[in-house]
C-alpha cells in the first residue's frame, strides 16, 4: 500500500491517492470467502460443503468490493489521523472505474478540504447592556399577572380596559385574517372606536394611527414582525368574536403562592420586590445572551480564516444530497461560511483550553431540568440521587441524541465562558424599553 497527498496550499485542497496491491486486500477477501462457504446455500450441495471456487465465482466480486472499501476507509482514516491533517468535512471520493476481473492493483483518489491554522484576535471589546427597570415595565408585568390570575369574563359590550378578541385583516382583503387580542388600553390614538363593541361587530380603523405609528406596539398584539408592522399602512378591519374583561385578583397569600410558590412571599411589599427581582433577573439573563452573541459575531468577523471555498460548496451539496442544490448553496453561502468559521473558532478554544464535559455534568444538568419541570429546584439529596437512573435513561433515548444535545450545550457554555475571560466588557446603562427596542 502506498498513500500520497498532493497539496494545493493556495486553494487549501489536497488530492489523496491510495495505491492498493493484492497483498493489501487478498487475505481479507480469502477469509470472507471461506466464511461464505459455511453458510452459502447452493442447490445440489449440503450446507457448508459448497466448493470455495464456486463461492468465489458467485460472490467474489461483491466480497472483494466490500473488503476493498473497508481497507480503503481504514487506510484513509489512519493516514489523516497519523499526519494530523485538519479536514473540512470528509474526503470526497473521485469517480473511479474498477475492473475486478483483470486488475490486481488499484488506485483510489480523494479530494480533501484543508483547514488552516489561525489565531484569535486579542483586542475584542463588547458592551453589556445594564438594564434599569422603569415604571412602565413594572406596570406591564403586573398587568400580565392580573390577566393570568384574575377572573376573566366576556361582557356584551367593551369598555376602556377590555380586550377585543377576533380576526384582523387588511380592509377589503378576501382572507380570513389573523387571530389577535387587541388591548384597548394600549390604543394611543382614538380608542373610542373600540368601546361599546359587541361580538359580530366589525371595526374599520387606521392601524398606524391607532397606535401612533409605533411598530413595536403593533407587533406585540398582531404577531407581525416589527418590519411588517411598520409597513402595515392604511385601513384594517377587525371582526370582533368576543370581549374579554379581567378583574384584577386580590393581593393575598393565595395569589402570592400561585405566582411564586408556597410561602415565598407573605405580603404585598415582598411581592412587589419579588416581581422586580424576577424581571431584573430575566433582563440580566437576556443581556448576557445578547453579549454572548456579540462576542461570537465579533470573533467571526475579526478572525482571519481562509476557507477552501470551492471545496466547501461542493461538500455542502454532497453532504446534503437531495436537500441542497448548488444554487441554494450560492444563495446562502455567506451564512454557511460564518457557521463554518464559528465552528472552527469553537473547536480551537476547546482544544487550546482543553475543555471537557464529564458524564456527571450531563446527568446533573438533566436532573436540574427534570426537577424544574416538577417545580422542585431544591430537591433533597437523597431524592435527587434516586432520580439519577431516570435521567440516565432519558439521555439514552433517541439513540443517544439527548445525551449529545446536552453535551454540546454544556460545551458551548464553557467555550463562551472561556472567551468572556479574554474580552473587555463595558457595561452600558439602558432602560428596559431601550433594551427591548435594541433586541426585538
Amino acid at each position: 500500500m502506498n498513500i500520497t497527498l498532493d497539496k494545493n496550499d493556495e486553494q487549501l485542497t489536497g488530492l489523496l491517492t491510495v495505491h492498493l496491491t493484492e497483498a493489501d486486500y487478498a487475505p481479507a477477501v480469502d477469509k470472507q470467502i471461506k466464511e461464505y462457504t459455511k453458510r452459502a446455500q447452493v442447490k445440489g450441495f449440503r450446507p457448508g460443503m459448497v466448493p470455495v471456487g464456486m463461492v468465489r465465482k458467485m460472490y467474489g466480486k461483491g466480497i472483494m468490493g466490500e473488503e476493498l472499501n473497508k481497507v480503503l476507509n481504514t487506510a484513509v482514516d489512519s493516514y489523516i489521523k497519523d499526519n494530523g491533517i485538519k479536514l473540512l468535512g470528509e474526503p470526497l471520493p473521485l469517480p473511479n472505474t474498477v475492473d475486478f476481473d483483470t486488475a490486481k492493483e488499484f488506485d483510489f483518489q480523494f479530494e480533501l478540504g484543508l483547514l488552516p491554522d489561525f489565531e484569535l484576535p486579542a483586542d475584542l471589546a463588547v458592551e453589556r447592556h445594564q438594564v434599569s427597570l422603569d415604571d412602565e415595565t413594572l406596570a406591564q408585568t403586573n398587568e400580565q399577572i392580573a390577566r393570568q390570575y384574575g377572573e376573566t369574563t366576556n361582557p356584551d359590550e367593551s369598555e376602556a380596559g377590555d380586550y377585543l378578541f377576533g380576526k384582523l385583516k387588511k380592509a377589503g382583503e378576501e382572507a380570513e385574517g389573523r387571530t389577535i387580542l387587541l388591548p384597548i388600553s394600549k390604543v394611543t390614538g382614538d380608542s373610542t372606536q373600540f368601546i361599546g363593541k359587541k361580538a359580530g361587530d366589525v371595526v374599520t380603523f387606521d392601524l398606524q394611527a391607532a397606535f401612533s405609528n409605533d411598530a413595536a406596539s403593533i407587533s406585540n398584539f398582531t404577531g407581525l414582525s416589527k418590519t411588517e408592522a411598520a409597513e402595515a399602512t392604511g385601513d384594517y378591519e377587525m371582526s370582533v368574536e368576543k370581549v374579554n374583561r379581567t378583574t384584577a385578583p386580590e393581593m393575598n397569600q393565595e395569589l402570592f403562592d400561585k405566582v411564586f410558590g408556597p410561602e415565598t412571599v407573605s405580603n404585598q411589599e415582598e411581592f412587589d420586590a419579588k416581581v422586580r427581582e424576577t424581571i431584573q433577573s430575566n433582563y440580566d439573563r437576556e443581556s448576557d445572551g445578547a453579549m454572548n452573541n456579540s462576542i461570537v459575531e465579533q470573533l467571526v468577523e475579526k478572525t482571519t480564516i481562509k476557507v477552501p471555498t470551492e471545496f466547501f460548496k461542493k461538500w455542502l451539496v454532497r453532504a446534503n444530497e437531495g436537500k441542497l442544490t448548488p444554487e441554494k448553496v450560492e444563495e446562502h453561502y455567506a451564512d454557511y461560511e460564518k457557521e463554518l468559521k464559528w465552528s472552527m473558532i469553537r473547536n480551537k478554544v476547546v482544544e487550546d483550553a482543553d475543555l471537557k464535559v464529564s458524564n456527571d455534568e450531563i446527568v446533573d444538568r438533566t436532573l436540574d431540568k427534570i426537577m424544574g419541570q416538577f417545580n422542585m429546584p431544591n430537591m433533597p439529596d437523597e431524592m435527587r440521587e434516586s432520580m439519577r437512573s431516570y435521567a440516565s435513561e432519558f439521555l439514552k433515548q433517541e439513540n443517544g441524541k439527548n445525551y449529545v444535545s446536552e453535551y454540546e450545550a454544556i460545551l458551548a457554555e464553557k467555550v463562551i465562558e472561556n472567551l468572556r475571560g479574554k474580552v473587555v466588557v463595558t457595561d452600558k446603562p439602558v432602560t428596559a424599553e431601550e433594551f427591548r427596542t435594541l433586541h426585538s
